[in-house]
């Protein structure tokens, strides 16, 4: 099992941890990974982490698609490999309608069309076997379309690409896993039960098979992101970790359009997850968080004190050694938890 940590996304001041990334560098972590929504961006903490660390690898948990041309994602991702000596790793997503086309100006469409275009003009560039073309729903290159001179050409990287690169994908729907399973080298489930990887097995595997070569799940990284608040008041540890889920379930995303609350649905809280949407959505967020219920919280997050979290580390061991996660990509409240964890787990 590989252990990573999660830096996430900024609040209104982007203050970089560095003791507590260079703690996980020293303690075995092998992944460090940044994120983005509509305030700090994905690659300048994950360049900030390579220059202050010599081991340990960093990654995007998630760039988005919108954000960035595939061309110039695979600018960032050749330079930023070339210059840390092969530690970079992306991760990409397309995002939800609200943040594309309410941040970024641009059409939500297909995303998952867009993605697998993507990625493909990405793995083109990476390769530098010819000049890049690509004739796509949300892409063409050489642009020939309305506006165009029409002297685009194709172009080869100047630049010496990994064809190797690993590409990761965040994705918790049906759709999504098949497609990562297809197209990736890993997926970000943004929070799993490692009880229940029946709900990631099938659609991966239909995407193994799209993917053809024989592909399956020891190719393939499954990295879940695992929330981690260690304290002896257990009820303020699930609370820290209550309103994450809130806000996921409830509110990161319109009603009818929100994956996450889906994927609470398809983990087996229905009827749970519609409640904590309809009062989240109507402005009542702290009923929405005291709606989370303790099982949720316990079943995808380790909370509460030392030993506590040492007995529900169980599942999450038996789900690696049964193949079904590479990674383990925690978020923790202190260095005191990076420390448990790497005790216990590495």
């Amino acid at each position: 099992m590989r252990l990573g940590l999660m830096l996430g996304y900024s609040g209104s001041h982007y203050n970089m941890p560095l003791d507590l990334v260079r703690e996980a560098d020293e303690l075995g972590y092998d992944s460090v990974w940044t994120a983005e929504a509509y305030g700090s961006d994905a690659v300048t903490p994950a360049t900030w982490v390579l220059a202050n660390t010599k081991r340990i690898k960093a990654g995007t948990a998630i760039m988005q698609l919108a954000a960035r041309t595939p061309a110039c994602t695979a600018m960032t991702a050749m330079t930023l490999d070339h210059l840390s000596g092969g530690r970079f790793v992306l991760g990409l997503g397309p995002s939800g309608p609200q943040v594309v086309e309410g941040w970024h100006g641009e059409r939500y469409g297909k995303p998952l069309t867009r993605l697998k275009e993507y990625v493909s003009i990405v793995r083109q560039i990476l390769a530098r076997e010819a000049p890049v073309t690509h004739q796509g729903e949300h892409y063409q290159i050489p642009y020939r379309g309305e506006g165009s001179s029409g002297l685009g050409k194709p172009l080869k990287s100047i630049l010496h690409g990994n064809a190797k690169l690993p590409i990761y994908t965040a994705a918790i729907s049906t759709n999504g896993l098949t497609v990562a399973g297809e197209i990736g080298d890993g997926v970000f489930p943004v929070w799993m039960n490692p009880d229940r990887f029946d709900l990631l097995r099938e659609p991966l595997e239909v995407g193994f098979a799209k993917a053809g070569g024989g592909k399956n799940l020891s190719q393939f990284d499954v990295a879940p992101f695992v929330r981690v608040a260690l304290g002896d008041d257990l009820d303020a540890c699930r609370k820290h970790i209550k309103e994450f889920l809130a806000l996921y379930i409830g509110g990161m995303g319109a009603r009818g359009k929100n994956f996450y609350n889906d994927y609470a649905c398809r983990l087996g809280y229905e009827g749970v997850a519609k409640e904590i949407q309809d009062l989240y959505l109507s402005g009542q967020k702290d009923a929405a968080v005291a709606k989370v219920p303790d099982k949720l919280v316990d079943e995808c997050s380790l909370v509460g004190p030392a030993a506590r979290i040492r007995e529900h580390l169980a599942p999450w061991r038996a789900a690696a050694a049964r193949g079904e996660i590479g990674t383990i990509v925690f978020t923790v409240n202190s260095p005191e938890a990076l420390r448990l964890l790497a005790k216990e787990l590495l």
